[in-house]
């Protein structure tokens, strides 16, 4: 009778769109690879760059990420320089990666130094302000890095939004739900839209339930993708990063870390998560 019971129950669970869920194979530890411990020899370097001389919310951003990233490196698995100048530590070669949360180079020699590191296999993870572009840009080279788009609109105030996740078949996205509501933050949206670039991969969008969204600039809808990659470089721009709610949500972060994990595994040097 128990059996039949919950034979009814998964039949009527079926019937009314209920999914149960998926069985999972079962492996033993022993039978994988074995951990691997990075002693005493930190898995690979980055800088993160930023200035305070910018919005209050920010730069409130730019000093949560410090934070953030910092809590990663807890162990010294991996090093992080945090610098307000781009090259006050010399050759950026020796970065695996750079994180941007605020700003982009702006004088010529930063300029020039940061596209020469992304050209030669240089890995770039940016947030939000880090991108910011409009028609007064004169270094051409940062907007085709970004996927040839540039600033349209932005939703204000900063408020949470229904996230949807564009698959799960990037290392990024795996491991994520199919959405999330985000905290709260302004949103960037970009023209041309960097869907229509055959190299720009979108990785998440916000929902168009979201629409109209904003009490005071108000979008309308349209498509507004917030996180992707130009597969062109190693390197993820992320539209999140106004303010000082960003940082609140696991999923989010699991989002985060799992970019910067990405751009790193990526390096033409090898993986440093395989030694």
């Amino acid at each position: 009778m128990k059996r039949l019971a919950i034979l009814a129950a998964a039949i009527l669970l079926a019937a009314c769109g209920h999914k149960t869920a998926p069985q999972s194979t079962f492996v033993s530890a022993a039978d994988v690879r074995p951990a691997s411990y990075a002693g005493k020899t930190p898995r690979f370097k980055a800088l993160l760059y930023y200035s305070d001389y910018v919005e209050e919310a920010h730069r409130d951003f730019s000093h949560q990420a410090i934070e953030f990233f910092h809590r990663l490196t807890y162990g010294e698995g991996w090093i992080m320089d945090v610098s307000t100048s781009l090259l006050e530590n010399g050759d950026l070669s020796q970065y695996d990666v750079i994180i941007m949360p605020d700003v982009a180079p702006s004088s010529p020699a930063d300029q020039a130094a940061f596209q020469e590191y992304m050209e030669n296999g240089g890995g770039w993870l940016g947030y939000h302000a880090a991108a910011y572009n409009d028609q007064s840009l004169k270094w051409m080279w940062f907007r085709d890095f970004l996927g040839g788009v540039r600033f349209l609109c932005n939703t204000w105030p900063p408020q949470p939004g229904l996230v949807n996740i564009e698959g799960h078949d990037h290392d990024i996205t795996k491991n994520l739900p199919d959405r999330y509501v985000a905290p709260a933050t302004e949103y960037y949206q970009w023209q041309p839209d960097p869907r229509s670039n055959p190299d720009i991969r979108i990785l998440a969008s916000l929902a168009p339930e979201n629409f109209p969204m904003g009490l005071k600039d108000v979008v309308f809808g349209g498509d507004f993708p917030v996180v992707w990659t130009n597969t062109k470089y190693r390197m993820v721009y992320i539209n999140m990063g106004h303010g000082d709610e960003c940082f609140t949500d696991a999923t989010q972060n699991l989002l985060f870390v799992n970019s910067l994990r990405w751009v790193v595994s990526q390096s033409p040097k090898g993986d440093p998560f395989q030694r």
